[in-house]
């Protein structure tokens, strides 16, 4: 009989107790890894860790842990993190939406703006991206990327109403020289227009033997000889008397005829056709005063001042139509 008065199965449950207490330790100690690896893939931050003393950290009756602080995220903030990025997506899209809308535009228009006609949209593009792929991670990850998001699409919106400022104001100048075009060509058109009136009017005027024709004065026979512009004008002031005119009429005349030919007695506008010191419309017309209408001052101002009395009444009357009109 043994010494040892222990029964067989006492010291079986002291050796299995014995195993049981030194494998405790690894076990707690494997746990704590995982959880600590859990936290890195989550949070992308790794727990503080105070070490213990070494000689504390294991002995034959405890093992002490090292300890940490996980992060901590406010429940609060999630659903209005999530809200924002997803305002900044819609934000986003509408920016880049604008970007292409104001580039086709300026195609369109064909105009030169001044400056190049382009968007960069790649950063927006890319934070766009980014934030697509951070709404699958935790809401701590989102307030960062959602800041790209929104200022990126700050700088497309601000090129984009550059672009659309630029294209406003090209778009009125070509407006402006339409209208300025338009214009000259009407008042090239109203001038063209009243040349052919004018001339209708003086083909049109009545002719030395009509209702309105005129009688020539017994002073009209043939001037002076004197077919210079002063001889011409000395031989107007001597027929005046012939219709009752006094001097005050001469001087009307004067202007009349300098305006029509310079008292030129060959004058001849190659536009109507007029001709002579009273510009007579045809020429022809002169010669109810004289075979010699084309060479003879003194026929034509006969011929002109029976014209201007049978139609104006004088030659004052005349010259205010002249300057109503430019013709008479």
């Amino acid at each position: 009989m043994s010494s040892d008065s222990t029964p067989p199965y006492n010291r079986r449950s002291r050796r299995l107790a014995a195993r049981r207490s030194t494998r405790r330790p690894a076990i707690t100690a494997g746990a704590v890894a995982l959880g600590l690896a859990a936290t890195v893939a989550l949070t992308g931050t790794a727990p503080v860790a105070q070490a213990a003393p070494a000689s504390s950290l294991l002995s034959a009756s405890s093992f002490q842990l090292a300890s940490y602080t996980a992060p901590v995220t406010p429940a609060t903030t999630s659903a209005p993190t999530v809200a924002d990025a997803r305002a900044a997506e819609q934000a986003a899209a509408a920016s880049l939406q604008s970007a292409a809308a104001v580039q086709n535009d300026i195609s369109a228009s064909g105009l030169d703006i001044g400056q190049p006609a382009t968007v960069d949209t790649s950063a927006l593009q890319q934070a766009t991206d980014r934030l697509d792929a951070a709404q699958v991670l935790p809401p701590a990850f989102l307030p960062g990327v959602t800041g790209e998001v929104t200022a990126a699409a700050s700088a497309v919106d601000q090129r984009v109403s550059a672009l659309r400022g630029s294209l406003d104001a090209a778009v009125a100048k070509k407006q402006e020289e339409e209208a300025a075009e338009k214009a000259r060509q009407e008042a090239e058109a109203a001038a063209a227009a009243k040349a052919k009136e004018e001339a209708e009017a003086r083909s049109s005027a009545p002719s030395d033997d009509s209702s309105g024709g005129w009688t020539p004065p017994p002073s009209s026979g043939g001037g002076s000889g004197d077919n210079s512009p002063g001889g011409a004008q000395s031989t107007a002031r001597g027929m005046l008397a012939g219709y009752g005119w006094g001097d005050d009429q001469f001087s009307c005349l004067v202007s009349l005829w300098n305006r029509e030919s310079g008292w030129n007695y060959q004058a001849y506008n190659a536009g109507s056709g007029a001709y002579g010191i009273p510009q007579a419309l045809p020429g022809s017309k002169m010669s109810s005063a004289g075979a010699d209408w084309q060479t003879n001052a003194g026929t034509q101002i006969a011929w002109g001042l029976g014209y201007i009395s049978g139609r104006y009444g004088s030659p004052c009357g005349a010259w205010d139509h002249s300057q109503s009109t430019g013709w008479y």
